[in-house]
């Protein structure tokens, strides 16, 4: 919305700013930040006297979680709202590329906030059923994938960029929308299954943005990829914007979340920050690349399918509990501990990331 300051510019004053994408988004994170810290205490105690006795713990947890009892969830939509905020005041708005994203965080929010709801309302860890989740998701993630690929340049349209070999596209054809439709719908869930412990999800996504809004940001400019061999998507860079407000947001939500947490994400932020990411990665076609930045997410889902596949096959169990941190847990180590190692394999990921932008 500022962006059309720049019409009363001569060239040469203040509003010539609002003209360049890092100002616009800088000034998207410090919004979504003073957001986060404004409305942070006030939304919670909201949710705390709504929702009585807070998310419910399960039963065959960790033990140490039955301490976090009466704890508030939907803490999601402290970040939803800031970085909405940040991204509708700061951004483009005839990007298409922000309003896909835009929209696919809007509404897997929705989807999060209904099983969230659900779960508080019954007092019960099962809440929306799992097939009408992945129904809608599936829905929106279609949309979003459709939408990208008729505003991708016609020659990368419908072909899979692949990291590292700089000429390489694998033409999917009419597999490519199923194939966004994958990474959008698995980046929802693998978010949402690593958000079991005070700070653990918040922070790689974080990471995980701040690795696609440098990614965005200069895949959509045409001097940045003929110097790193990478394809040119145009308009993408708009993104950082999104990815900063993001970021702001997050590290709002973090100081609240922050052991021991006073309110926690749930689903209402875990699946539409993962389905943001996943829409990022379609948008700039580094839908590879977003495997290894989100690989622990990856390893987070693996560590359930495996563990239900193996249990189903033969009674018995891979790790002591799944997702993967949970087992950690029980073998004892501290929260912390897990929290700060899972940053620090994250943080390495994105390093690993961000290097296949040069190694070509």
């Amino acid at each position: 919305m500022l962006y059309w300051l720049t019409a009363l510019s001569d060239g040469g004053d203040v509003f010539n700013l609002f003209r360049y994408i890092t100002f616009r988004a800088g000034g998207a994170f410090f919004t979504a930040l003073v957001f986060g810290f404004i409305f942070g205490k006030p939304l919670i105690n909201v949710l705390r006297r709504k929702q009585g006795k807070g998310q419910p713990i399960r039963s065959d947890g960790p033990e140490a979680h039955f301490a976090k009892a009466g704890t508030p969830t939907m803490g999601g939509l402290l970040i939803i709202a800031a970085l909405t905020t940040a991204t509708l005041l700061w951004a483009r708005l005839d990007n298409g590329f922000v309003w896909i994203v835009l929209c696919v965080t809007l509404s897997f929010a929705l989807i999060g906030f209904a099983d969230d709801y659900a779960k508080v309302r019954k007092q019960s860890s099962a809440g929306v059923s799992g097939k009408v989740r992945i129904l809608f998701g599936l829905v929106i993630a279609t949309a979003a994938a459709y939408a990208s690929a008729v505003l991708h340049p016609a020659a990368l349209t419908h072909q899979l960029a692949l990291p590292i070999f700089k000429d390489t596209l694998v033409n999917l054809g009419i597999f490519f929308v199923p194939f966004g439709v994958f990474v959008i719908v698995g980046a929802a869930n693998a978010v949402n299954f690593t958000d079991g412990l005070d700070g653990l999800a918040i922070m790689p996504v974080m990471i995980a943005a701040a690795t696609f809004g440098v990614i965005a940001y200069a895949v959509g400019r045409v001097d940045f990829t003929e110097y790193l061999d990478v394809h040119y998507v145009p308009n993408t860079g708009e993104l950082l914007i999104f990815c900063a407000a993001l970021i702001g947001g997050g590290l709002g939500f973090l100081w609240y979340n922050a052991p021991p947490a006073a309110v926690f994400m749930g689903d209402t932020g875990s699946l539409a920050l993962g389905g943001a990411l996943g829409a990022i990665a379609v948008a700039t076609k580094h839908e590879i690349v977003l495997a290894i930045v989100g690989g622990l997410f990856v390893v987070e889902t693996l560590s359930v399918i495996i563990q239900v596949l193996y249990f189903k096959r033969t009674g018995k169990r891979v790790f002591l509990m799944a997702p993967i941190h949970h087992h950690y847990e029980k073998k004892g180590w501290s929260e912390p501990q897990i929290v700060i190692r899972f940053w620090i394999i994250s943080l390495i990921l994105a390093m690993i990331g961000l290097a296949t932008l040069k190694v070509r």
